[in-house]
């Protein structure tokens, strides 16, 4: 059956293209997109698990928020960060660059640097707010979502190249949080416009998702990337929800794993996915 289901989805153009697309990424490429409200979809490899290196930052801020909303933290709550806390040399942090000797920043602070500017410090703290990996899981099973999970820190994962692995999700999971975010009763109006927005503004990725799209294509998106050790990358990733005409909403993950390729190829490799399936419903 599976292999049936395969054979068809080749068999449309866009799917053809999409499998066109993936031979050239250097490693394997997972993608699921879907029309929230059309329903309309595509999918290649969408059942595979993929490291979700940064990617997994949204999920991990969606469960504080969700502690916002139960009025267990405030986006105005004080959090300490001492010296000790700061991500080690080599994750990305701007806060621990800007602040070598820790400080002290709101809960609102550190969901804008996680999410905006993909900040490896800020992540790990959030996390550490949010109750640890279990209760982040939990959360995002909470939301219907399987096939995601949270089980290790940006300084584990600093320790460990292969700990990234334990931080996984297919892109079928990825589009389901999408879609939650988007519209689930569950993810509370406040929370769902400080992330969208903060998603929409962020500073990574533009040659990702939006790289081929129209200028001015409203997208809102998280990256995530893993560093090249030995000439192989184990993860180059983009999620999110791209403004179709008429307001419909594209909800999109496109996850390239253990790729020999360099960087260009590998945005490239996403790039063009997002233009292809952007072309096949951007405008209906």
């Amino acid at each position: 059956m599976m292999l049936l289901a395969v054979f068809l989805f080749l068999q449309t153009p866009l799917g053809s293209q999409i499998s066109a697309i993936a031979d050239g990424s250097g490693g394997h490429t997972g993608v699921y997109a879907e029309v929230l409200e059309t329903h309309a979809r595509t999918a290649f490899n969408e059942n595979e698990r993929f490291p979700m290196q940064s990617v997994y930052k949204l999920p991990i801020c969606m469960a504080v928020l969700d502690l916002v909303d139960h009025r267990a933290l405030s986006l105005d709550t004080p959090v300490p960060i001492p010296a000790s806390d700061l991500a080690p040399r080599g994750i990305h942090s701007p806060l621990r660059d800007e602040n070598p000797k820790g400080g002290t920043f709101t809960v609102a602070e550190l969901i804008h640097l996680a999410i905006a500017e993909s900040d490896g410090t800020a992540s790990d703290v959030l996390l550490r707010l949010a109750g640890g990996p279990e209760k982040a899981t939990a959360y995002v099973r909470e939301l219907g979502v399987s096939d995601m999970a949270i089980a290790a820190s940006e300084a584990a994962m600093s320790r460990d190249v292969m700990i990234q692995y334990s931080n996984f999700t297919t892109p079928r999971a990825a589009v389901a949080l999408l879609t939650a975010l988007q519209s689930s009763s569950k993810v509370p109006q406040r929370s769902r416009a400080i992330l969208l927005t903060e998603m929409t503004n962020s500073s990574p990725g533009a040659k990702r998702l939006k790289g081929l799209l129209p200028s001015g294509t409203p997208v809102a998106h998280k990256t995530g990337t893993d560093g090249t050790i030995n000439g192989m990358t184990r993860a180059t990733n983009d999620i999110g929800i791209i403004t179709l005409t008429g307001g419909r909403h594209l909800a999109i993950a496109v996850f390239v794993k253990d790729s020999t390729a360099d960087e260009a190829t590998r945005e490239s490799t996403i790039a063009r996915i997002a233009k292809a399936v952007f072309d096949a419903w951007g405008r209906r």
